[in-house]
């Protein structure tokens, strides 16, 4: 019988905090007390779990005693500051936010990727939770790599207005509603996204990259242990309310059939394969949607370099991407 655990989860009120609630209760995480912490404007709002009702707290000092983990999906600066307290208060902090993720002293965990890193044997301390595009990307490429041997990696994302959080899905549902309009004003993308798509994911550098698009380069390479492979990507925000796209070139080391690649992504644990491109198979945003694993299909090579192959992965941004891999990673490290 697994023992519970007394769980905080930092940003409970949020749309990823919202989601580790309704996994928590679908996957029957073992808790025994739930500390949900918000803002000042929820305080005392009651959250249901498990046929029990938790009040919302506010992060104060000693807020983690006594707990074995806390979840963080808060943004970077309130990870900064106090997942490093959930650690000396015990708790490991699995930290949904960028603010760890390149530090060299922190792991970077997909539990189907490279779960080994985290176990029952780990102590307490700050585990970052991938970029929920470069957690799709990786699960699809982790078979390759084991089997085949990578080159380098090209990918093109097509990401969902869930991406940026509540605002962003209620930005694109309002400019839906009222559709008609001439103008719309936008406020938390930097052009309308009714009807549009927007090369821009974050902020610039002065190469000309936008911030979510250097995360997946370099997330990429740690997760997979491979600081040398060739990663470039380009990144996209498109009308979809939720789950991301991506067009994924890969270059493996060696010449394969298609009925191997195949063979490989199906085989591997949290993909489901969707292939058959003639009959219009193939993942599907909308399908993906409130769903566990990463979707794969329209696989094939490419005609100038039979090395490269072609492939789209698709997967629930906030489930997968987010508050599924940071429940994941805690059953790792104390279930498994």
């Amino acid at each position: 019988m697994r023992r519970k655990l007394k769980v905080g989860v930092v940003g409970a009120t949020g749309m990823v905090g919202q989601t580790f609630m309704k996994l928590l209760e679908q996957r029957a995480f073992p808790i025994a007390e739930l500390r949900p912490f918000a803002s000042e404007n929820s305080l005392g709002k009651k959250i249901d779990l498990q046929g029990q009702s938790w009040a919302c707290q506010t992060l104060k000092p000693a807020c983690f005693d006594g707990l074995d983990l806390v979840f963080f999906s808060s943004g970077d600066d309130i990870s900064k500051e106090w997942a490093p307290l959930a650690v000396k208060a015990g708790a490991f902090a699995v930290d949904n936010s960028a603010a760890f993720r390149m530090d060299p002293n922190t792991v970077l965990v997909v539990p189907e990727v490279n779960g080994n890193l985290v176990n029952k044997d780990s102590k307490p301390q700050i585990i970052a939770n991938p970029n929920c595009s470069t957690i799709q990307l990786v699960v699809a490429l982790k078979p390759l790599l084991d089997k085949f041997g990578l080159e380098e990696v090209r990918v093109s994302t097509y990401q969902a207005v869930s991406g940026a959080g509540q605002a962003g899905f209620d930005e694109l549902i309002e400019q839906t509603s009222a559709h008609q309009k001439d103008e719309h004003a936008p406020k938390t993308f930097p052009h309308t996204i009714l009807f549009n798509c927007i090369p821009q994911i974050g902020s610039f550098d002065d190469q000309g990259y936008c911030s979510e698009e250097v995360k997946i380069m370099k997330e990429t390479r740690k997760i997979l242990g491979q600081e040398g492979l060739k990663v470039s990507a380009f990144t996209v925000r498109i009308p979809a309310l939720n789950a991301h796209s991506e067009s994924v070139w890969v270059t493996l080391k060696q010449e394969v059939t298609r009925e191997q690649v195949l063979a490989a992504l199906k085989d591997f644990d949290g993909i489901v394969l969707q292939d058959e491109p003639k009959q219009s198979i193939y993942p599907l945003a909308r399908d993906a949607s409130d769903k566990d694993p990463v979707f794969v299909g329209r696989v094939h090579r490419d005609p100038e370099n039979p090395k490269m192959w072609l492939m789209w992965v698709v997967a629930d941004n906030i489930r997968k991407g987010a508050a599924l891999n940071g429940i994941q990673i805690a059953e790792k490290i104390f279930f498994n």
